[in-house]
This record gives C-alpha cells, sequence and structure tokens, in this order.
C-alpha cells in the first residue's frame, strides 16, 4: 500500500491541521494499520458498533483541555482497518495509497474536533477533506466513479 509511510503521512497530518486552521509544529499523531477483527473490537468497544469501519480516531485530549505548552502535542490515535480500506479502495476504483490518505486525513479532522453528525457538519468536513487531498493531487473522494467497458 505505502512503501513509506512516514514520508507520506507527517505532511498529510501537517496539510489537514493546517487547513483547519491548527499549527502543525510540535504535534504527535499515531497512525495504525490494524486488521478487521481488531478494528471490530474497537468499534465495539468504544462505540458499540460489533462491526469493522475503516477508520477510528481516538484523541488524546478533548477540546479546551488543559496540557504542558512544552512537551508535543499528543492529538490522538488514527486506526485504519486495511482489509476494509483495500476492499473500498477496489469497489470504489480508488487507488489504495489515496484512499489510505483521504481516510488519514478524514480521521485527523476527527481528531481536530470535526465530525459528520449533521448534514452540515458533513459538508464542512467534506470540503476540507477535498482541499487537503486536491493538495496531494487526490480526486474528489466523494465524486463516484464508474467502470469503463
Amino acid at each position: 500500500m505505502l512503501t513509506d509511510p512516514a514520508a507520506v503521512f507527517v505532511p498529510v497530518v501537517a496539510a489537514a491541521r493546517a487547513a483547519a486552521g491548527r499549527p502543525a509544529a510540535g504535534v504527535e499523531v499515531s497512525i495504525l494499520l490494524a486488521d478487521d477483527e481488531a478494528v471490530r473490537r474497537l468499534n465495539r468497544d468504544y462505540r458499540g458498533q460489533d462491526r469493522p469501519t475503516n477508520v477510528l480516531s481516538f484523541a488524546y485530549a478533548e477540546a479546551g483541555e488543559a496540557r504542558d505548552p512544552a512537551a508535543p502535542a499528543m492529538l490522538g490515535d488514527v486506526v485504519l482497518a486495511y482489509e476494509t480500506v483495500a476492499g473500498e479502495a477496489r469497489d470504489q476504483l480508488k487507488s489504495p495509497r489515496d484512499h489510505t490518505i483521504h481516510l488519514v486525513v478524514h480521521g485527523v479532522l476527527h481528531l481536530l474536533g470535526y465530525d459528520h453528525l449533521t448534514d452540515a457538519e458533513a459538508g464542512r468536513m467534506e470540503r476540507l477533506e477535498r482541499e487537503i487531498l486536491a493538495g496531494f493531487d487526490i480526486a474528489d473522494p466523494y465524486e463516484e466513479r464508474i467502470p469503463r467497458a
């Protein structure tokens, strides 16, 4: 999927933070690639949904919570379900790399407080995702792809 994840994810996380109006310096995000079973258990234990999902985000601190300003900001964990991500990429005619980057952006935006519980929130989050991904020459992930005959 990715031969050098750090070379890809460090600028992606920085771009997501910048697009959200947050400085990228001194920030740490943990990105975990797990199997569907591990993600299913996390999804069940933390969200009450007993099934795998493509990405989960776990913030280290609640918005506005005090932290040591001298320490790096520990933003949180982004957990990707490898089998689900690979299957979605195949089914949606996307490259696994581009789909993985999209889901990392999506997860980081959740860590920054964005959500998609309402149509307005979803629209705001999706616009930001499109903007960030365009900076990496990645097509609109919400645009439907039609297989060639």
